[in-house]
């Protein structure tokens, strides 16, 4: 009796000493209907509450002083408690913060990157609510970093490029449910490929409004956002991070940016104290210029001018029966084509007070000038425009576009200037005089670079007789493989426009084109950005115009032109693996029957690069990107730039500077540099894994407690439970349970430690089509993510990066 007693009186101790604090510990709770948490300077309060009339209970956070409660974050958008029986506390055993509803079952909780014993939680005046640890007062998680509709000030909204967190903003679906609707806002861009941050709001996957790229003094789509005496604001942009946040410069002032649902909009608001109400600062879109992409390509709309859309300058309308009724979505093409012979066969002109271009195909470099800039452009046959970086201090940096100038807004005033490429004849007659002169010394030295030319030729065949490839140690003619013309390709691809471009991986982007005979083509561009070059395209050509097999992606040709280096492919209509094994909404596409297909012709595929083919290869750099699906689903292996040839009967290989994709290479070669066909049997094991599970093997640590995705199907296996592995769509399609778990198994063998314990290809293959009794697995390579750090770190080891997301495009001396 007098233990309970005791019991009793502290848990009355907690709830009396809670209510006049701002932090629980892991003693303490929160329960629905009891006292809420509230901010040391009561500016916050977090508790549970209902929204609109749903009786539907959440937990979240919300204004304290305000009459008219407003939610600015919301813990359970997606899962509501359907009683009053909710209760947040923290789990002393790993010092996460957890939801429990109905039944004391979980609803949401936080999720530590790294363990930790005690935690303190935390609700601050800025409206972040922060888990801390008990002993070092460090911040393991916060609120801010997971944001729901609401940007309060001192909030980040971007990047964390090392932790990979994003934070975005999302409406709720209705006043009444929190969950996530149509309408996203957040920072967009591609750090392997150095593209141009900019904001968007999309409207499920579409974009729906941009703020343009951020200038230095502003986004170059908002002029009016300029120093006030409401707020300041920045734009961070590092190898760490890349945010927006802004900051009242009046604290006493409340003010929130918040995405609407109803309205379709992004609205900035201030409460007015003396009205007791909410009132709207500003909003995007703010007018019909301001929907994205309402003018097509390459043409700019101006909200004064009747009507609203006109091509720019040297453009004109694709289609002018459909530009007269108004309809300008396919945009605007070049009067005069660019001719690209050389750098002095085309120019610039310069728009000024534009908002800058939508930048998903752009580079920037902060430290170029901008006569360099230009330079850099006119030197690329693909580049369309280009301007500076940072316009303070008469401008700074370089950023240039390639293929069609999409989404341009003119401004009456402010805006920013950008150089868009044209023809010499666009550029008036005040530079035809020089132009001549260029083109006829361009055109002695072009004489004299054909005799030269032709003479080498001559004197290279009479010694060589052909060209000779001796990567094998031996002698093989040069290849009979098509070249094309980079108009060709330029035209097939309506000069590469975004409407045709199917992806991208760390070499650049992929797209879509037909040619003159009707053949549709997949394109592949190196982008400067990328680590490959001449010599990996070059390679790749020479070995894939080799290689036969329906499960190898066919080579027609490629494209060494200037700076732009091209590979044309057999074009694959259903994209790459990762497009469906990846995505929620595809996924569903993909049924056992259609998974354990593909695991069969990837199989096949590496099966003959091994052993099959007159060339021992190593593909390097397997991966769901890489394996493309023609019309009936069945893959292709494609990607052969990393791709190497041994020797028939050579086991491995070391080489100084690893090349490959994080989370799928293997340990002896991430480490020691050591590559063999068991380091492609170890790639192959992760795909399998994911094709089965629908999970990415890179970064799935981050939600698993540094469980990698080999760690915990390892974990399953050896505990009884691989069912719970598989991707939920195959729950209810899968008919032979047992060829399900027996790839399970076949994955788990291929990623084993060892290199020796491994399989060869020839054995999966044969254990894929076979009932047999399969070997026990042993432990697995990466169970953890720590694992991916062990290793000497000494100069004899080989370099590894992992800076590139998509691949390690740290490329070998050859």
């Amino acid at each position: 009796m007098a233990v309970f007693t005791i019991i009793l009186l502290s848990s009355v101790f907690n709830r009396v000493s809670f209510a006049v604090l701002d932090t629980i510990n892991g003693v303490q709770s929160i329960n629905d209907g009891g006292t809420n948490l509230i901010s040391k300077g009561e500016s916050f309060e977090l508790g549970f509450f209902s929204p609109g009339s749903s009786k539907n209970r959440y937990l979240g956070i919300w204004y304290k002083n305000i009459p008219v409660r407003t939610v600015v974050w919301v813990a359970n958008r997606c899962n509501p408690i359907n009683d009053s029986f909710g209760l947040l506390k923290i789990n002393n055993s790993n010092g996460n913060l957890v939801l429990l509803g109905q039944n004391k079952s979980v609803v949401w909780s936080t999720r530590l990157l790294k363990q930790a014993q005690k935690t303190k939680l935390q609700l601050l005046d800025s409206g972040d609510l922060v888990l801390r640890d008990v002993n070092s007062n460090t911040i393991f998680w916060r609120g801010f970093d997971y944001p729901s509709d609401t940007l309060l000030p001192d909030m980040k909204m971007g990047w964390d490029l090392r932790t990979g967190i994003k934070r975005r903003l999302s409406a709720w679906r209705s006043t009444e449910d929190p969950c996530p609707g149509d309408f996203t806002y957040g920072l967009e861009f591609n750090p392997k490929l150095h593209t141009f941050p900019e904001a968007y709001i999309r409207k499920g996957t579409a974009k729906f409004y941009r703020s343009g790229p951020w200038n230095g003094l502003r986004f170059s789509g908002s002029p009016e956002l300029r120093p006030n005496p409401l707020y300041d604001f920045k734009f961070v942009l590092n190898d760490d991070e890349v945010y927006y946040v802004y900051d009242l410069k009046n604290k006493s002032m409340i003010s929130r940016i918040v995405m609407n649902q109803t309205t379709s909009i992004r609205e900035r608001l201030i409460w007015i104290e003396e009205e007791q109400t909410w009132r709207r600062y500003s909003s995007v879109p703010r007018d019909d210029c301001d929907i994205y992409g309402v003018c097509g390509a390459n043409s700019h709309c101006a909200v004064g001018d009747n009507p609203i859309c006109q091509c720019l300058k040297g453009f004109k309308p694709k289609f002018q029966e459909k530009w007269n009724n108004m309809d300008w979505s396919r945009g605007c093409v070049r009067n005069v084509p660019l001719s690209c012979r050389d750098r002095y066969s085309d120019g610039f002109l310069k728009f000024s007070g534009v908002k800058l271009p939508d930048t998903t195909n752009s580079w920037f470099n902060q430290q170029m000038n901008l006569k360099d800039c230009r330079v850099k452009c006119l030197n690329n046959c693909s580049c369309m425009a280009y301007t500076s970086f940072d316009i303070r201090g008469g401008g700074s940096g370089c950023a240039i576009w390639f293929g069609d100038l999409i989404d341009i807004k003119q401004f009456p005033s402010g805006g920013q200037e950008i150089y868009i490429r044209m023809a010499h004849s666009e550029l008036g007659k005040s530079k035809r005089n020089v132009r001549a002169i260029l083109i006829f010394v361009a055109a002695i030295g072009g004489v004299s670079g054909i005799l030269l030319l032709v003479y080498y030729i001559y004197m290279r065949r009479g010694k060589d007789g052909n060209e000779t490839i001796n990567q094998n140690g031996s002698q093989e003619e040069d290849l009979e493989l098509p070249l094309f013309n980079l108009s060709t390709i330029s035209t097939a691809t309506d000069n590469f426009s975004a409407n045709n471009k199917l992806g991208e991986g760390g070499f650049g982007p992929v797209y879509r084109g037909t040619l003159e005979d009707g053949q549709e083509i997949a394109v592949k561009r190196l982008s400067m950005s990328s680590g490959q070059g001449v010599n990996e395209l070059k390679n790749e050509v020479k070995l894939i115009a080799k290689l036969q097999h329906r499960n190898l992606v066919k080579l027609l040709g490629c494209c060494i032109q200037g700076e732009e280096n091209l590979l044309v492919y057999e074009y694959m209509p259903n994209k790459s693996l990762d497009f469906f094994i990846f995505d929620q909404g595809q996924g569903k596409l993909l049924d056992w029957t259609k998974r354990f297909q593909i695991i069969c012709g990837i199989s096949r595929g590496l099966l003959y690069l091994h052993q099959d083919s007159r060339l021992r290869i190593i593909h390097r750099d397997l991966k769901a990107s890489n394996v493309l699906l023609d019309n009936e689903m069945y893959p292709k292996i494609s990607d052969f730039g990393l791709a190497r040839i041994v020797g028939g009967d050579q086991i491995e290989e070391k080489t100084n500077r690893v090349i490959g994709t994080y989370g799928y290479m293997a340990p002896e070669y991430a480490f020691d540099g050591l590559f063999s066909i068991k380091s492609d049997v170890f790639s192959f094991g992760i795909l399998v894994l994911e094709i089965v599970s629908g999970k990415k093997s890179r970064g799935f640590h981050h939600e698993n407690n540094g469980l990698t995705l080999i760690g915990h199907a390892w974990t399953l296996m050896k505990e009884g439970r691989p069912l719970e592995l598989l991707d939920e769509y195959l729950v209810s399609s899968y008919e032979n349970l047992a060829e399900v778990l027996r790839c399970v198994h076949i994955g788990l063998l291929c990623v084993q430690q060892s290199p020796a314990d491994r399989p060869s290809m020839s054995s999966v293959v044969l254990m894929l089509g076979s009932q047999n009794e399969l070997p026990q697995p042993k432990a697995p390579g990466y169970f953890m993510e720590k694992d991916s750090t062990k290793g000497d770190t000494s100069s004899s080891k080989p370099e590894l990066s992992s800076k590139n997301e998509m691949s390690i495009s740290l490329l070998e001396a050859r």
